[in-house]
């Protein structure tokens, strides 16, 4: 084998790697989020948009499918699956990140930092993205 091939074959098994760890990050913060949609969801109605009915029953089941996506990523059988699942899920929540930040909707009493509320925009991008990365 040539020294470059050691070399190629040394990233991919270092992207691999890297791979693995943020593929169990996203699930442990995916897990974690919608552990607390379940456990506080008065915190996350207050974000749903007043033309959605039912947002006690929204909130609800998407924390059941952001555990659901959690657990699916630490299982190789499911993992493309539950990946394309967290995708859907981030853009179905879309707008009840736009509502919080253009209506200054903060999950305690306090509207929060602007910049916060803002910045969920485009965090968005990036779950999806991160969550791409796994369906493949």
């Amino acid at each position: 084998m040539r020294d470059a091939d050691v070399f190629v074959s040394a990233r991919a098994g270092n992207r691999d790697a890297v791979k693995s760890v943020l593929r169990v990050v996203l699930a442990l913060f995916m897990a974690s989020a919608g552990i607390m949609h379940v456990l506080a969801p008065r915190r996350f109605i207050r974000i749903v948009p007043r033309c959605l009915s039912a947002p006690g029953a929204l909130v609800l089941i998407s924390g059941v499918f952001e555990i659901l996506g959690g657990l699916g990523l630490l299982v190789s059988l499911t993992q493309r699956w539950a990946a394309w699942g967290l995708v859907a899920l981030y853009v179905a929540v879309f707008p009840a990140n736009v509502n919080m930040a253009v209506n200054r909707i903060g999950f305690g009493r306090q509207p929060g930092s602007a910049w916060l509320r803002w910045a969920r925009l485009p965090f968005q991008a990036l779950l999806i993205a991160w969550a791409y990365w796994f369906t493949r």
